[in-house]
């Protein structure tokens, strides 16, 4: 072993065992632990008597087993060394001075890795350990102690791995083997794999495990909350774990942001129980939290598209709302009211186009090209409304709306052009827009409306017809070029 890999090892070591107490001190603060899923019947689990025995257990297979720790080390190291060097390198002697900054970081992901393997001798369906397995779920309890690195991904592994009573590191769920695998087979007939079952004594220790996170602290409930958000995704284990109670409990905490990333687990509830996900989601609109109101505006996209009519209230509340966030979310959220009353998202848009607020008639125009082709004669007078308006982003955007409406439907760009003369409002800045794309384009348009000249014709464009025969001669280059100048409607 080389010098930089054994100043590593032991500074690593040292905190991975410092770690350990700490974090099964705390593991073990709730006595008696949860059974173990996973036993054998000719030996009975016998719990710990004390939960510093179960400590210096932990210790001691730390101490004892270094060939496993030096393994987990190597593998830690090359998973967050920076790969800036030869594949010749040592990365402990390239990165000695950056792992040292990172011992901490890499300590902990030491020990997460560590407890994977003793929750998966834990759970071996030939040879559980059941002594790992106080080890591993107390260590668990321990370790997860907030919503960010590796309580989230590797603690949520190990606990859905406890649900279901299998060894973590292992695929729950798996499609079936296709002559693209080695291990194919043409005779065998295997039904595909398409989801977990619960474990009835694993669901046990892992309700344990929820119930533990959700008496905690603050940041152990947001872990929680994160842990459902993942479990979520697998159906099978959402009414065995009671994720919908918790999730209906946590709604109303004391902490908004818990309540935020309860908001955020709404459209996976509701595909799995559309009435208790609406049920939960007007817990949460009933919340006055600032910020749990700008996360229901933001959601609210995901829930008009699973409430449809029902999630109408929700968008009113929230249009009603002072804060400029929740309208400025609110307003893009508008054009979701298409597809539920075409009445009443026109009418919805020329109400939000008279706000007072720059942001909100900044995001209706994007659905002005919706509103032109389901409203053609513009009766509403929306964009005479808007082009008054002085914001220049609204205008704009307006403008470009305008041109292109020029280029393919004439009688459509006339019309609207009569209603903004009628109202009187300046068109200098549209014709230089159109003169600007192509030189005096705009002179027809100003001797139409002078009653000097007739409404533009689009030329009638020949589609082409392939004969499936290669042509005898190619057209030039330059011909080419023009052709693309013509359409694009400006010169290169």
């Amino acid at each position: 072993m080389t010098k930089s890999r054994s100043e590593l090892s032991q500074i690593v070591f040292e905190k991975v065992a410092t770690l350990l107490v700490e974090a099964m001190e705390r593991g073990t603060t709730s006595w008696p632990l949860p059974d173990p899923p996973i036993i054998d019947r000719d030996f009975p689990p016998v719990h710990p008597l004390s939960p510093q025995e179960l400590i210096e257990q932990g210790l001691a297979l730390l101490n004892i087993d270094h060939g496993m720790f030096q393994h987990k080390l190597n593998t830690v190291v090359e998973l967050v060394v920076p790969h800036r060097m030869n594949l010749t390198d040592d990365p402990y002697k390239t990165h000695q001075k950056w792992l040292a900054k990172r011992s901490n970081m890499v300590a902990e992901r030491l020990i997460f890795l560590i407890n994977n393997d003793w929750l998966a001798q834990a759970l071996d369906p030939f040879a559980p350990d059941i002594t790992r397995w106080w080890l591993s779920i107390a260590l668990l309890n321990g370790l997860s102690v907030g919503p960010l690195g590796q309580p989230i991904h590797q603690g949520y592994h190990m606990l859905e791995s406890i649900a279901i009573g299998e060894r973590p590191g292992s695929w729950h769920t798996q499609p079936e083997a296709g002559p693209q695998n080695v291990d194919w087979n043409p005779q065998a007939v295997i039904p595909r794999i398409t989801g977990v079952m619960a474990h009835e004594t694993g669901i046990e220790a892992a309700k344990w495990m929820l119930n533990e996170l959700e008496i905690g602290n603050v940041d152990r409930r947001r872990l929680l909350i994160e842990w459902i958000r993942l479990l979520l995704e697998r159906a099978e284990l959402i009414g065995p774990l009671q994720l919908l109670e918790i999730l209906v409990r946590r709604s109303g905490d004391e902490d908004d942001q818990v309540a935020v990333q309860v908001s955020r687990c709404l459209a996976k509830v509701i595909d799995y129980d559309k009435v208790q996900g609406h049920q939960l989601a007007e817990l949460l609109m009933a919340r006055d939290d600032l910020m749990v109101r700008r996360s229901m505006a933001d959601v609210l996209t995901r829930l008009f598209r699973r409430l449809t009519v029902d999630a109408l209230p929700f968008y009113n509340q929230l249009k009603a709302d002072e804060d400029p966030d929740v309208l400025a979310a609110v307003s893009n959220t508008s054009a979701d009211l298409r597809f539920l009353d075409i009445d009443l998202w026109a009418e919805n848009l020329l109400e939000l186009s008279k706000h007072e607020l720059p942001v909100v008639r900044r995001n209706i125009v994007p659905s002005l090209r919706d509103y032109f082709e389901t409203f053609p004669d513009d009766s509403r007078k929306l964009l005479p409304l808007l082009w008054q308006d002085g914001d220049e982003v609204v205008r704009t955007r307006m403008r470009e709306l305008l041109v292109k409406m020029g280029d393919i439907s004439p009688p459509k760009f006339a019309a609207r052009l009569t209603d903004l003369s009628a109202e009187k409002c300046d068109l200098e800045p549209l014709w230089q827009l159109m003169n600007a794309r192509k030189e005096n384009s705009s002179k027809i348009w100003t001797n139409w409306l002078s009653g000097n000249g007739q409404i533009p014709q689009l030329a009638q464009k020949t589609q082409h017809v392939s004969t499936k025969q290669a042509p005898d001669k190619l057209p030039s280059l330059d011909d080419a070029l023009d052709t693309l100048d013509q359409e694009l409607g400006f010169l290169d």
